[in-house]
């Protein structure tokens, strides 16, 4: 009895609360479908939707206490159902083999890929001798040699061209980040490069999408044409999201200083403009007395507001990150209209049950969770000051204050999420964002809008004058933080585990009512010793036989200095290392005891002698005949049905691992149809490993 009314006395205290765990029900249904390793099937996520359906009524007849509960059941069940529906609703064709032959579409896409290469996403694709019912819904095109003597790539332009063309590649590594299912919700069906310059075919006709496409890169090159260089290029990001004009050199000074999310058009961008047509709003209107008195203003305003939002949204070409930040945006100017709090956990929440509704698939990525973990973050301390009643000091030094307190506890909220997906820390980012963020509340976004404003009648120079004074001072900034001695440090990746359980327990820690939030600490503080204890693999093999990495008493070694980079890049990466590839193949070298060989070329594999038991050997060829040696052998047509490979080392033996364990399989992995072996019959006992289930 005594344990009852302490449950119902702790439940009754969440009165009022209880709104903000909707969305985290649902980022848990959502979680668990895109955790499974099998397909569940139509009938399972029907019967799923029907049993949170169920929960969901049944929460109307229960009391008070339990309710909460049943109705986290049915978010659960919501946002498994949505993954579901949203991963059948972008299914379209996936090349399966190495395709090289004619490539016709429409430019519906362009940007710049890691190696500074013009980058095209094409659709409406015809491949050669290829059926429409197997053609991918779209392709990506990378633009190599002399690319430059045939047309020019524009929005809307069918071209076509002579390209290699592959299936989306899977995880570099066994739990690594998952490219095929980034692609299938992306809807490419395939990928490649060309060297063969663009021959345009026709101009497409223009649907809203694509006329909207054209005009931003028409603003894109307008701006770029007024501010060259990496100026112009960061212009042209912050006001149309085309990232192509600025060089890889200041992207990486941008990285390392920690101000790289002020290129994306996020909730920042968003904020600063709605928030500063808001204030002209209101100023105008209060100018006006009659309008001042009359009307009502405050509303007028917000809804001005969310008109420039809009515009920007369709200005921006509406990519996930900026859908995200509109969402947000939206909200809560809607609550303005409505006579709510613009900015509470409430609105937080509601934002994230929309983005989570209309992408499901945004859950897994850095974006949704750093932009969401800031939000969240900054809402609940500032929340907590206004509750506390406690005082920034006098009024002159509260905006300095606001902006260090808000700075800081960004850049807190979002570090280890940064650090977990791009294995990085920025040491001195609270400084540069500090001097620079600042600059683009107060210059930069409003010198956009006036040059907007002004641009009908041809003045819109003046504004984007005013615009590169700020954006040169922000980039003077990531220079001089990046070049600092030890700007940057680089973090081991973590186990799947760590950032849901911190995740988790920081949202219980602002959640929750009562002493007992505390308990998230602890699972916070959990998070971070398991990141602290754990281990990378022993022994890496990539998908393709291409290169080995072999974990050493000096970090990792590599069996080849050149090619196969971005693998070997983001090996080093997730080691949490800051050496180049070349250094770390100075580290390989056969030991004594069991040999890692690796063999490169046809040369390397005809001139293979054999092995004995307790070698391992990787082969780039066919030519090694893996069943007649009694060593581990791992060449391409095995690796195409396992993925990449790992030995890791848990509690004193190895387990040997493939990207295909743990990813499973799903409509999006791109597995070889046959069965995957079984490695574990050909592994030595002297390497003590067990393949994992």
């Amino acid at each position: 009895m005594g344990h009852g009314l302490g449950f119902r006395h702790v439940m009754l205290i969440q009165r009022g609360h209880l709104f903000g765990w909707c969305p985290v029900g649902m980022a848990c249904g959502i979680a668990l479908f895109f955790g499974l390793r099998f397909e569940p099937s139509i009938v399972l996520i029907l019967s799923v939707g029907g049993a949170g359906a169920g929960v969901a009524l049944a929460a109307r007849r229960v009391g008070e206490v339990m309710s909460p509960l049943l109705v986290f059941l049915a978010m659960i069940a919501l946002g498994f159902v949505l993954a579901g529906w949203r991963a059948h609703s972008v299914a379209g064709p996936v090349l399966d083999w190495r395709y090289y032959g004619p490539v016709e579409g429409r430019i519906v896409g362009m940007d710049r890929s890691a190696s500074d290469a013009v980058r095209l996403t094409l659709d409406h694709v015809k491949l050669d001798r290829v059926a429409p019912s197997k053609t991918p819904k779209r392709v990506r095109i990378s633009l190599h040699g002399e690319v430059g003597l045939g047309v020019a790539p524009e929005p809307g332009l069918r071209v076509m061209t002579t390209a290699h063309l592959g299936p989306p590649g899977g995880p570099v590594e066994p739990g690594g980040f998952d490219f095929q299912r980034h692609a299938w919700f992306a809807e490419l069906g395939a990928v490649g490069y060309t060297r063969v310059p663009l021959v345009a075919i026709s101009m497409a006709e223009f649907d809203l999408r694509q006329t909207l496409f054209r005009i931003r890169m028409s603003v894109s090159t307008h701006v770029r044409s007024v501010l060259p260089g990496d100026v112009g290029g960061f212009a042209a990001a912050v006001t149309t999201g085309d990232r192509s004009g600025i060089s890889q050199d200041a992207l990486q000074d941008l990285r390392a200083s920690n101000t790289a999310h002020l290129l994306a058009i996020s909730g920042l961008h968003m904020g600063l403009l709605s928030g500063f047509v808001f204030g002209l709003l209101r100023l105008i209107f209060a100018l006006v007395p009659r309008v001042a008195l009359y009307w009502p203003a405050r509303k007028l305003a917000a809804f001005g507001a969310l008109i420039a939002a809009s515009v920007y949204l369709a200005l921006s070409g509406g990519n996930v990150a900026t859908e995200r930040a509109y969402v947000m945006v939206a909200v809560a100017l809607c609550a303005v209209l409505v006579n709510r709090r613009a900015i509470s956990l409430r609105s937080v929440a509601m934002a994230a049950l929309i983005v989570l509704t209309l992408r499901p698939e945004a859950l897994m990525g850095p974006g949704f969770q750093m932009s969401f973990a800031a939000t969240t973050a900054l809402v609940a301390v500032f929340g907590w000051i206004r509750d506390l009643d406690w005082s920034l000091g006098p009024k002159w030094i509260q905006p300095v204050l606001g902006v260090v307190i808000s700075s800081a506890v960004a850049g807190l909220a979002t570090a280890p999420i940064g650090a977990a997906h791009f294995n990085t820390m920025a040491h001195y980012g609270l400084i540069a964002n500090l001097a620079s963020v600042p600059l683009m509340g107060t210059l930069v976004i409003p010198a956009a809008v006036l040059a907007l404003i002004l641009a009908p009648v041809g003045l819109d120079i003046l504004g984007l004058w005013l615009m590169g004074l700020g954006l040169r001072w922000i980039l003077w900034v990531a220079d001089a933080v990046s070049s600092l001695d030890g700007a940057q440090g680089y973090v081991a990746g973590p186990s799947p585990a760590v950032l849901p359980l911190m995740a988790l327990g920081m949202l219980f820690v602002i959640l929750w009512q009562g002493r007992a939030r505390f308990v998230g600490v602890t699972a916070v503080g959990l998070a971070l010793l398991l990141w602290q204890t754990g281990s990378r693999p022993q022994v890496l093999v990539a998908d393709t036989g291409g290169i080995v990495g072999l974990m050493t008493d000096e970090g990792r070694a590599l069996s080849r200095a050149k090619g196969s980079g971005f693998v070997a890049r983001n090996w080093l990466e997730n080691d949490g290392e800051g050496i180049d590839q070349v250094a770390a193949a100075a580290r390989w070298e056969n030991g004594t005891g069991p040999q890692i060989v690796h063999l490169s070329g046809k040369r390397a594999a005809a001139a293979f002698t054999g092995c004995v038991k307790g070698d391992i050997v990787v082969s780039n060829t066919d030519l090694v005949e893996a069943t007649k040696l009694p060593c581990l052998v791992l060449t391409p047509p095995i690796l195409r049905r396992t993925g990449a490979v790992a030995l890791v080392e848990t509690g004193g033996t190895l387990h040997l691992r493939t990207a295909r364990d743990v990813a499973g399989d799903r409509m999006w992995s791109g597995w070889s149809k046959d069965p995957q072996p079984q490695l574990t019959a050909l592994v030595p006992d002297n390497w003590i490993v067990a393949q994992s289930k």
